[in-house]
């Protein structure tokens, strides 16, 4: 990879869109973020060099998002299943199909918003399920270690929640704090980076601040609907990318 200004522009963009959709909604979007990257390097590299980047994106929203905005009993329920994920999306890095993964994941994603406009566009609360906190959980962790796109698991079992628009970003923030701190070692190993790669981290590591500010700010202008319509239309963006990804990979 040239480390010309075409690149340093590029993937500084792409990591301020990854901060402020932190800032705004607590994590799980970073893959809205990420087709930026794509245009400059490739996947593994780009891999590399945000493993490190989320890390410190996460512990400098976790200043806005602090423990009362945590929803504590689903992320007892929550992170057993993302540390087991992120294991198992590490061990089967190299022998899964990700393209099929991404049209499954969006599949399921497009599903799932399809029928949140069936019921009106409005959030039904349902109550808290064991089972589907777990399932969600593990889904997660194998998706945003093979794809970066944990977002849509942890979505479609927290928003029929009804959680508060500050507690769900809260949740979703600290969940991915613990995935993204997991995570980053052995991304570090499967794409180790170079002098270029440093040097283009410690320059988009200068997003972070006014990118996660900026997203906290616009979070604090949105009322409860409007943030819950965000986060949907958020999710249709995510599963098209995927289902392209998928798609395109299997046409390449």
């Amino acid at each position: 990879m040239e480390l010309t200004a075409a690149t340093i522009v590029v993937a500084f963009a792409g990591v301020f869109l990854i901060c402020f959709m932190k800032g705004a909604f607590g994590g799980g979007f970073a893959i809205v973020g990420i087709p930026l990257l794509s245009i400059v390097m490739d996947p593994v590299t780009a891999g590399g060099l945000l493993a490190p980047l989320f890390v410190a994106m996460d512990l400098f929203a976790l200043r806005y998002w602090r423990p009362s905005t945590w929803s504590k009993p689903d992320l007892v329920l929550l992170l057993p299943g993302l540390v087991i994920g992120i294991g198992l999306g590490y061990l089967l890095f190299r022998v899964l199909d990700h393209r099929a993964i991404a049209i499954l994941m969006a599949a399921i994603t497009l599903i799932f918003v399809g029928l949140w406009f069936v019921a009106g566009a409005k959030v039904v609360v349902r109550p808290r399920s064991t089972p589907k906190a777990v399932t969600a959980g593990l889904a997660s962790g194998v998706t945003t270690m093979v794809a970066h796109s944990g977002g849509p698991p942890l979505a479609m079992y927290l928003l029929p929640l009804g959680l508060s628009k500050e507690v769900y970003a809260g949740t979703t923030s600290l969940f991915f704090t613990v995935g993204n701190l997991i995570k980053a070692v052995p991304w570090l190993l499967l794409a180790r980076p170079s002098g270029k790669i440093l040097i283009l981290m410690a320059i988009c590591a200068l997003a972070i601040p006014i990118g996660v500010w900026l997203g906290w700010r616009l979070h604090g202008r949105l009322d409860q609907r409007q943030l819950y319509q965000a986060c949907y239309g958020l999710l249709i963006i995510t599963a098209l990318k995927l289902l392209w990804d998928g798609i395109s990979g299997y046409l390449a």
